[in-house]
């Protein structure tokens, strides 16, 4: 029995550069910096959550965990029994990490190809009004959480089926691209935009594949406009953060956006106007390409740089 899911609630990211950290979320995407947690994690919020980035001080750079809202204990009871009965470890969060995660109840686990996740129930929210240091009036938050988080999976069938069988996510697009010359001899790799019980295209997505060292293909923030996300193409210009992907908008979730390379070495996507979908209604698709204009990646560029280089 599947579990329903909320939304995304925040992530957990380990570093080693946290002055770096603070200067990209601050600088380029325009998140306010939150009063540090007791344990010194320093917090960045979106909205009036208390936080949606948690960025822990270690050696390593490496995404730790996203972490997703269930409806209430009676559920995460039930969630963490199935995730075991899955094979997967549980380990549950206590009380005094609870409290540093504003939220009541959590615990951690991985799915099959060893991705951090956290589940929780219990919210919390804070008086003081969120205040971008950049001037952005809101990130698109809400029902919808934060946004989504990308990771990859060798073994991607199994972990699709952990997300949608065991967790509870729902198949939004189940597309195969192909990023060669997608004849007989090019086997395409398979995606997975997978919902939760929100308006929000996809909250999760699995690419079949290798698992980066950053532990995290991307993670994705909406703001309110255009207009706010040519704002932020030009600080990753100016700031000289790497673009892993130019402007461009996506086929399925619509969304009109640019990826930047994070100090964790994975990407972040800042887009604008996301498909909102009916959750109750939504029909499978399984979209043929990636974006309808735009989106050149950084490993393209330098495939046309190499060749430009050897004629």
């Amino acid at each position: 029995m599947a579990m329903g899911i909320r939304a995304l609630g925040y992530v957990v990211i380990q570093t080693a550069q946290l002055q770096r950290w603070d200067h990209f979320l601050t600088q380029v995407a325009g998140v306010m910096r939150a009063p540090d947690a007791n344990d010194g994690a320093q917090l960045y919020r979106i909205d009036e959550r208390p936080f949606r980035f948690r960025i822990v001080p270690g050696a390593a750079e490496k995404f730790l965990a996203a972490a997703y809202q269930v409806d209430s204990a009676e559920a995460l009871e039930a969630l963490a029994a199935a995730i075991a009965a899955s094979g997967r470890p549980v380990v549950s969060g206590l009380p005094e990490a609870a409290e540093l995660r504003g939220v009541d109840r959590f615990f951690c686990t991985s799915d099959p190809a060893g991705n951090g996740l956290e589940f929780y129930c219990g919210d919390s929210v804070v008086e003081a009004p969120f205040v971008s240091p950049l001037g952005i009036p809101a990130f698109v938050t809400g029902d919808m959480g934060m946004g989504h988080a990308v990771f990859s999976a060798p073994n991607f069938d199994e972990c699709v089926r952990f997300y949608r069988d065991v967790v509870g996510f729902h198949e939004t697009d189940m597309p195969r691209f192909f990023f060669g010359s997608g004849g007989a001899d090019d086997p395409g790799m398979g995606f997975a935009f997978l919902h939760a019980d929100n308006g929000r295209h996809h909250s999760v997505a699995l690419g079949e594949g290798p698992i980066p060292p950053s532990g995290c293909v991307h993670l994705m923030l909406e703001l309110p406009s255009l207009v706010e996300v040519g704002k932020a193409y030009d600080r990753m210009k100016a700031l000289g953060y790497a673009e892993s992907a130019s402007l461009g908008q996506h086929i399925n979730d619509e969304t009109v956006g640019f990826y930047v390379q994070t100090p964790g070495g994975f990407d972040l996507e800042i887009g604008c106007d996301s498909l909102v979908i009916d959750p109750a209604t939504w029909e499978v698709t399984r979209h043929k390409g990636i974006s309808i204009w735009g989106h050149e990646w950084a490993w393209q560029k330098a495939m046309k740089e190499q060749q430009a280089a050897a004629e």
